[in-house]
């Protein structure tokens, strides 16, 4: 069993804050690449490049707790479907399914003594996992035609660079967090 350590537990208002900050940034990031692609002819690459709506959902769960995490990677498709349209409908729910497991992965690991790199590598195993299977239930139980099976290998293909680069970040920014001065 692998133990825990204290952290403070956050009041209901800095998890109120931080949710909302999660989503904020996980709406904006994207946007914000797909300004990029688009300006750099690359369309909506960067952002399956670089996944930047993943990013803010597991550090809102390590940093805030499941709750946040989970909430959070809910919402935030939903609301940039409602604002920009992206993701498309197809893999709307797909999306908020992966990253509410980001989020609630990463949450309950907030208090595991484990490296922080490795809790982020658990929940991108869990959210890409559980999307996995969501999305092989709606092609060969349900029939969806919109969204193939073979995405599911094809989007870790995408953003193996992103997915790096969140082994990178995350930590750093966690432990910064932890140790502010």
């Amino acid at each position: 069993m692998t133990n825990t350590y204290a952290k403070p537990k956050l009041s209901v208002k800095t998890q109120t804050l931080a949710t909302i900050v999660a989503i904020v940034a996980a709406v904006v990031l994207p946007q914000l690449f797909h300004l990029m692609g688009a300006v750099s002819g690359l369309g909506t690459a960067l952002g399956e490049t670089f996944l930047p709506m993943h990013l803010p959902i597991i550090l809102a769960g390590l940093l805030a707790g499941p709750y946040v995490g989970a909430i959070a990677g809910v919402l935030s498709p939903l609301i940039s479907f409602a604002l920009t349209g992206m993701p498309t409908v197809a893999m709307l729910l797909f999306m908020m399914i992966e990253l509410c497991v980001y989020g609630l992965s990463a949450g309950l690991l907030r208090t595991v003594n484990l490296p922080t790199i490795v809790k982020v590598l658990i929940a991108q195993i869990a959210g890409r996992g559980v999307r996995a299977i969501a999305i092989l239930i709606a092609v060969y139980a349900f029939g969806n035609t919109a969204v193939p099976a073979a995405v599911i290998l094809n989007s870790i293909v995408a953003g193996i660079f992103g997915i790096v680069l969140q082994w990178a970040l995350i930590p750093l920014i966690v432990y910064r967090a932890e140790h502010k001065a």
